[in-house]
């Protein structure tokens, strides 16, 4: 029996890690985003992007573009559309905004990384109300009645925000378009889920899982058509993606260090 717990553990994570909730939006935004038609890019657009992002792992990178949109059309697709014919439009709205609510930390610590003291207050802020008036973030009424607006924010853009090299291009398997940057952020905010820090590893890991495919699944159900409109409208979707990924990273660290939300 004891050789079942590592195993165990691998398969939750790798399940976790598939249907990530933080990765299926990006990835899903990312690629919707791609497909729609681009305006004239100039020269200074492509000097914006930092010089080390370049794609030298372009071989291992299209293989894993191609597996994800495999697992996409071959598990999330699938069951998110059956979530969505079980469950109204409101309601996955709802549990979406639940499940963004407990998800609180890393936002709070890369805004407070980054100096960003009011956007961390109003993160706290944000939590407290959404979690008591909102009946556990099924509701916002931070934004909807104080205008508390959230600030995403990771460690992969902290790092970003200080200069600090990105490295190459990286598809990453389940998780989508990254560089090796953000990739060590992703782990960074990984670490800020408090649950192992209190609890055994064979519940924070199934919870964690839990929470991830949960979320994942309510957001590809309230965007069931993204991936398609993609794949009917881009000429070449691998290099779309991987230049709006990148030039979405520049973008929102200039949104960052202007005071932006």
């Amino acid at each position: 029996m004891q050789t079942r717990k590592p195993i165990l553990s691998f398969a939750l994570v790798a399940l976790a890690a598939m249907l990530s909730a933080p990765a299926s939006r990006a990835y899903a935004t990312d690629i919707a985003e791609a497909s729609k038609p681009a305006a004239p890019s100039s020269s200074a657009d492509t000097q914006n992007l930092p010089p080390q992002e370049t794609d030298p792992l372009e071989p291992f990178n299209s293989a894993m573009f191609t597996f994800n949109l495999k697992v996409d059309d071959w598990v999330l697709h699938p069951v998110a559309s059956g979530y969505a014919k079980v469950v109204p439009q409101g309601g996955r709205e709802a549990i979406g905004r639940a499940l963004d609510n407990v998800r609180v930390l890393p936002r709070f610590a890369n805004n407070l990384f980054q100096l960003r003291i009011p956007q961390a207050g109003t993160e706290v802020a944000r939590f407290g109300i959404n979690t008591t008036v909102g009946l556990l973030g099924l509701f916002d009424p931070a934004d909807k009645l104080l205008g508390l607006k959230e600030s995403p924010d990771d460690f992969g853009l902290t790092m970003r925000y200080w200069g600090a090299p990105t490295g190459p291009y990286l598809m990453l398997p389940f998780f989508g378009p990254s560089t090796v940057g953000d990739t060590v952020g992703r782990v960074a905010d990984g670490f800020m889920y408090p649950l192992p820090y209190f609890v055994p590893w064979y519940v924070s890991i199934p919870t964690e899982a839990g929470e991830d495919i949960a979320d994942a699944v309510s957001y590809r159900s309230l965007h069931l058509d993204q991936f398609e409109q993609a794949d009917r409208y881009a000429i070449d979707l691998y290099g779309a993606v991987q230049d709006y990924y990148l030039q979405s990273r520049v973008n929102r660290v200039k949104e960052l260090k202007s005071g932006a939300n």
